[in-house]
């Protein structure tokens, strides 16, 4: 196995962008590749023999990633109004969405000159993922990528104010569809705060709401289920408008690191139709360790909310990555 990739990250949080070694992926869409591709994979305690999702694992797992890690597959796109499609994998499996990875895609095309971009000004970046077309404007000075702005497919609010048991007390849950389901939760609801030190709390109330809302009607009704839980600091608000501190606890238990791309379009959505953020304001959108997406309620369309969030993405390295038949780890392992 020989496989290279690109590796990014958007305030803070990695992307490993697959570049070369992919086998073929079958399927007539981006949507229709994920399914197969978790149909041939498997799921994470139940894994079958895949040469694809041995590629995912290599590349989430010690000694070659680790359980954070984050990336995508480059697939054709679905038709050729955009310039690529990607499959957004996990160490747990393949999400529908995912900004943060929107963002250094964007980037990425740019900078490898797949996608041609002005010394100054900007270049749209039209991509296709599972949850349908989104798009990345690439800002460039002096030659440079200085930003990337994220615009995702509408978002939907699903339920308001669920009262939810948890080891902390009752919450209210708000629910938004970003091209993923997100629960958002006030962290002081539960006693907490948003901050490295207590990342322990954090992390253990979002898999107990995930869990605890599985089986809930408005969650049973959206396939896949909830993807991620933003627990939020309310903080002071800027002359922009709302300013927030967040940390999403994704999949089974991991951290963004960033303020979540796709998180961020749930928070702005639930903003806007509670009339906490006007036209023309926006919101300052804190991670865990402090980096910032702005973001912005465009309109409605299709009945939901179009957002755009706004951040950096740098390239850290470019890797090669290859199994020895005689690596008695094989894939590699999780602790």
């Amino acid at each position: 196995m020989n496989i290279a990739t690109t590796d990014y990250h958007t305030a803070g949080e990695p992307f490993r962008i697959v570049t070369a070694g992919l086998p073929p992926i079958p399927g007539d869409s981006v949507a229709e590749r994920r399914a197969i591709a978790i149909g041939s994979g498997g799921t994470a305690t139940s894994p079958r023999p895949s040469a694809l999702d041995d590629i995912r694992r290599l590349l989430t797992r010690e000694p070659r990633g680790h359980a954070g890690m984050y990336g995508g597959f480059l697939v054709p796109p679905d038709d050729g109004e955009a310039h690529l499609g990607v499959l957004f994998w996990h160490k747990d499996g393949y999400s529908t969405a995912c900004g943060h990875g929107t963002m250094a895609l964007g980037a990425w095309a740019v900078d490898s000159g797949l996608v041609q971009a002005p010394e100054d000004g900007t270049a749209l970046v039209r991509i296709d993922v599972p949850s349908g077309r989104v798009s990345a404007t690439v800002h460039r000075a002096g030659g440079r990528t200085t930003g990337v702005t994220f615009r995702n497919v509408p978002t939907r609010i699903v339920a308001r104010k669920i009262e939810t048991a948890t080891a902390r007390g009752t919450v209210e849950v708000d629910l938004a569809h970003s091209g993923a389901l997100y629960a958002s939760v006030r962290a002081a609801d539960l006693g907490l705060q948003v901050a490295p030190g207590q990342l322990a709390g954090l992390t253990a109330a979002g898999r107990e709401i995930r869990a605890a809302l599985a089986d809930h009607p408005a969650v049973a009704a959206v396939r896949d289920g909830i993807y991620g839980v933003i627990l939020f600091d309310e903080l002071a608000d800027t002359p922009a408008g709302p300013h927030q501190r967040n940390v999403t606890v994704f999949a089974d238990g991991q951290i963004d690191r960033s303020p979540c791309g796709s998180g961020s379009s749930a928070r702005l959505a639930l903003l806007a139709v509670d009339g906490r953020l006007g036209a023309g304001e926006e919101l300052r959108h804190e991670s865990v360790i402090g980096t910032v997406f702005t973001g912005r309620a465009l309109a409605e369309q299709d009945g939901g909310i179009v957002t755009e969030v706004t951040g950096t993405a740098y390239r850290t390295g470019e890797h090669r990555f290859v199994l020895d038949t005689d690596d008695a780890l094989g894939t590699g392992f999780l602790l």
